[in-house]
């Protein structure tokens, strides 16, 4: 384990940003006077004349981002996932969603890992804000890799995007020599037959070292990757619940309206099965160190292994 390369996906994104900017001249960034913490400074740095910086005005610079998307350019309007979704969902749902303008929203420091910043600023609820504007793609990266490719498959899609970064480091996984991001599929990354365990984000390094525990003593784990809950993979996710019939999900957000309940939506349409969802329940979170709040909530390995076998029975 000492050999796992650990890597913020806040910071991933900020240099996939600043490299791609020589590729897409039409690529715009905003932010709301966090640069530093959203690393999009990476970008105001190589390309101080696409960077604007929009001061502590999050739902102002929604509106600045939706007008320059009207000129043709790709605007990645940035701010922490708290201001980005909340404070200025409003603008979001008015003047990207509604006009389905193409303006790409960068939300870092999102879940219970912004740790010490407390519930203030613990964004719980964003993927379920988001959700409910139609038309609007929502990406949550699982590591380096798959956040530096999301953020490509972002500006090469037409349309409202709303993706999702951390603040903590989280193991990389994925080769980046054979990684391949597709919007909307779903990625088995172990085989199983006795249970599934679906993921994303943060969330989707825990569930592999679950699966790993659980084969040990004998049971078969299914681990899927969910990096785009919406529009989510209904194929993958009715595959696995006809095969392997239990469905836990695991998830760094609440366990309402995020992904456990589009997975339980799915379902419930095309193959009826038991899903038992690992998030973050109805409460708020508090100050703390990030791994022991993840761990508090219930949001680690030791705690999916658990829960695994009670919803099999064993």
């Amino acid at each position: 384990m000492a050999d796992v390369i650990k890597k913020a996906t806040r910071e991933s994104y900020g240099e996939a940003l600043a490299e791609l900017g020589d590729k897409y001249e039409n690529l715009y960034v905003l932010d709301a006077d966090l640069a530093a913490a959203t690393k999009t400074g990476i970008f105001k740095k190589k390309f101080p004349d696409r960077f604007f910086d929009c001061g502590i005005a999050e739902a102002n610079m929604m509106g600045v981002a939706a007008g320059l998307a009207t000129t043709g350019k790709i605007p990645f309007a940035s701010s922490f996932a708290m201001f980005a979704a909340g404070r200025a969902f409003e603008i979001v749902r008015n003047s990207i969603g509604y006009p389905h303008l193409n303006v790409k929203i960068g939300a870092t420091h999102a879940g219970i890992s912004v740790g010490e910043d407390g519930a203030t600023h613990q964004c719980n609820e964003d993927i379920a804000l988001m959700r409910t504007i139609p038309g609007m793609v929502i990406i949550n990266p699982a590591d380096d890799v798959e956040a530096r490719a999301a953020v490509e498959a972002a500006i090469n899609y037409v349309g409202p995007v709303y993706m999702r970064f951390g603040r903590l480091a989280a193991p990389v996984f994925n080769n980046k020599e054979t990684y391949t991001f597709e919007l909307g599929k779903g990625i088995e990354l172990c085989e199983g037959n006795d249970v599934t365990i679906i993921a994303t984000g943060l969330m989707v390094s825990e569930a592999i070292t679950a699966s790993e525990i659980l084969k040990a003593e004998g049971i078969s784990a299914r681990v899927i990757n969910i990096h785009t809950i919406k529009p989510i993979d209904r194929d993958i996710i009715t595959k696995a619940a006809k095969e392997t019939g239990t469905i836990v999900t695991v998830e760094e957000h609440s366990v309402i309206g995020g992904l456990g309940s589009a997975v339980s939506e799915v379902v419930t349409e095309t193959c009826p099965c038991r899903v038992v969802k690992i998030g973050v329940n109805d409460e708020f979170g508090h100050s703390g160190p990030a791994v022991d709040l993840l761990k508090e909530f219930g949001l680690c390995s030791d705690n999916i292994v658990k829960t695994v076998k009670n919803a099999i029975g064993k």
